[in-house]
């Protein structure tokens, strides 16, 4: 290994446990993020884990001078993973224009200057909202791309559409990893979920509540055609997504890859009911969490969660960690936030 890779939104949750995890598996990482929703802080707590600081560019990826600038200095990336996006579904649905302006021309831009400077290895965030309300469960990579219901499922699935005319006409060489629910924070409790903010994420409300920084949990909607009425999603520990992606970066780079744009579901297999998450933190914690129920959330789906075989057979990955160990680990974050430790 020791290729040099550009993680985008690399603050961000699940992109500094990318960084993380690229790190001890020998890359050399750049990361870009503006932080809009993160805070330059973690690059110290990445440094702490694995022992060596990335290199960190404070840029929004929207501006093209100083991106340009950036790729000049850069010229021997090998690979990029793309995080940085705007992802609050709720939010999107208020601020449609917001979304598809950050979220499309920082893509547009990121790929053209990859073109431009030869990098030619892509690994794509992206999300199970392209799939909107599955007619079948689990939901498999050929399942139709539906008509999103938020603008933020929107530009993901734009995106996509981007990327793969990109594939055809740069040879470029992508991976799309659709994801499911990401949770949890890395064993250390170094790095976790850090909302700016009121959360958007189930989890973060829940640990957030549970510490005192909320009065209650608001669960969005009893009625829905689940068992227990609340919204079933496939929730996943944001540190076996972060291997998903070391594996992903890899395969681009040893050419391991069966086609020149590949796509992967990555979640569990398995749905956990918006209830049911709430039980399995108070069984882990011991403590009985405040909630009200109250109505739906535009853009949510009643339930969703993946077929993993292809990723678990051609990608070579598979989720290993348990909702207990998810929940058990976003507390210990959270705790942790409480005592200050991005402060130290």
């Amino acid at each position: 290994m020791g290729e040099k890779i550009l993680v985008t939104g690399g603050t961000g949750y699940i992109g500094s446990h990318t960084v993380v995890e690229l790190q001890q598996s020998g890359f050399e990482v750049v990361v870009i993020d503006n932080l809009s929703n993160s805070t330059a802080t973690i690059i110290e707590q990445i440094g702490r884990i694995s022992g060596k600081k990335p290199r960190f560019y404070e840029l929004d990826l929207c501006n093209e001078a100083a991106l340009r600038v950036f790729f000049r200095e850069n010229y021997d990336l090998t690979g990029v993973i793309h995080f940085a996006a705007f992802k609050a579904v709720g939010e999107s649905v208020e601020s449609p224009l917001k979304y598809y302006h950050n979220n499309l021309v920082s893509l547009l831009n990121l790929l053209r200057f990859m073109e431009e400077f030869e990098t030619n290895n892509f690994v794509f965030s992206s999300s199970c909202t392209v799939y909107g309300q599955p007619n079948e469960l689990p939901v498999t990579e050929l399942a139709p791309i539906k008509k999103a219901f938020s603008p933020y499922g929107n530009t993901k699935q734009i995106s996509e559409e981007i990327i793969e005319d990109t594939v055809v006409s740069a040879g470029l060489r992508a991976i799309l990893l659709r994801y499911f629910n990401p949770i949890g924070a890395h064993e250390s409790g170094l790095i976790g979920e850090l909302p700016i903010g009121i959360p958007n994420n189930l989890v973060p409300f829940i640990t957030q509540t549970a510490i005192g920084k909320r009065q209650k949990l608001m669960v969005f909607g009893n009625d829905y055609d689940t068992p227990d009425g609340t919204a079933i999603r496939d929730y996943i520990h944001v540190v076996d997504l972060a291997k998903a992606h070391v594996v992903a970066i890899d395969r681009l780079l040893k050419g391991d890859n069966k086609k020149n744009l590949e796509v992967f579901n990555l979640g569990t297999g398995k749905g956990t009911s918006v209830m049911e998450a709430i039980l399995a933190f108070e069984r882990v914690t011991g403590m009985k969490l405040p909630y009200e129920i109250t109505s739906r959330r535009t853009g949510d789906v009643p339930r969703v969660w993946a077929d993993t075989t292809l990723a678990n057979l051609k990608l070579g990955w598979r989720a290993e960690k348990s909702l207990d160990e998810m929940m058990a680990s976003a507390w210990r974050w959270e705790k942790n936030l409480a005592a200050g430790i991005l402060e130290s």
